[in-house]
C-alpha cells in the first residue's frame, strides 16, 4: 500500500475532537433534562405524601366527628398512631420529604395543617406546599388535585393577586 492509502483509513485528530464535543453537548443536554424531570418527581411524591395524610384525617375525621390531637407529623405517621392503627394511612410513611427536611404537621379537635418545605434549590418553581382541612391547599405540582379547592398565596401589600 501507499502512504496515500494508508492516510485515508482512520481518522484526524480533529475529526475525534469534533465527534466528542458533539457527544459532550448531547449528554450535557440529556442530564439536565433528567435533572428536570427528576425534580419535578421529587415534588409530586411530597404532594402525595401530605395528600394520603390529608385523606387519612379527614377519614378519620367523618368517623369520629372530630381529628386527631396530634402535636407534630411523626406522631401522625407513627405506627402507634391512631390513623395507623385504624388503616386511615399506610404504615411507614416518611418523617422526611424528598429533599431530607422534616415534613411538618399538627391536627387537633377542628382543624389540621401540613406542610412540605418545597425544593430548596427552587423554591419558584417548586415552593411550599401546605395542606388545610377541607382540602384547602397551597402550592403542589400543576394540574395536581383536581377537585380540591386550590388557594393562592396572598399577594404581597399593594399588590393585586394574580
Amino acid at each position: 500500500m501507499t502512504q496515500k492509502n494508508l492516510a485515508q483509513k482512520g481518522f484526524s485528530l480533529m475529526e475525534l475532537l469534533i465527534a466528542l464535543m458533539i457527544i459532550g453537548v448531547i449528554a450535557t443536554l440529556g442530564f439536565k433534562g433528567y435533572q428536570r424531570y427528576a425534580d419535578r418527581a421529587r415534588y409530586t411524591k411530597a404532594y402525595d405524601d401530605i395528600k394520603q395524610i390529608s385523606m387519612g384525617l379527614e377519614q378519620y375525621y367523618l368517623a369520629n366527628g372530630s381529628y386527631p390531637d396530634l402535636a407534630s407529623w411523626e406522631a401522625m405517621v407513627d405506627s402507634n398512631s391512631p390513623m395507623v392503627k385504624k388503616n386511615y394511612i399506610s404504615v411507614g410513611m416518611p418523617v422526611n420529604d424528598p429533599w431530607k427536611q422534616p415534613y411538618e404537621g399538627n391536627s387537633g379537635k377542628g382543624k389540621y395543617t401540613l406542610k412540605c418545605a418545597g425544593d430548596p434549590s427552587d423554591q419558584e418553581e417548586r415552593p411550599p406546599i401546605i395542606y388545610r382541612e377541607g382540602g384547602n391547599i397551597q402550592g403542589g405540582p400543576a394540574g395536581a388535585g383536581k377537585g380540591d379547592t386550590k388557594t393562592a398565596a396572598p399577594a404581597p401589600a399593594g399588590e393585586a393577586p394574580k
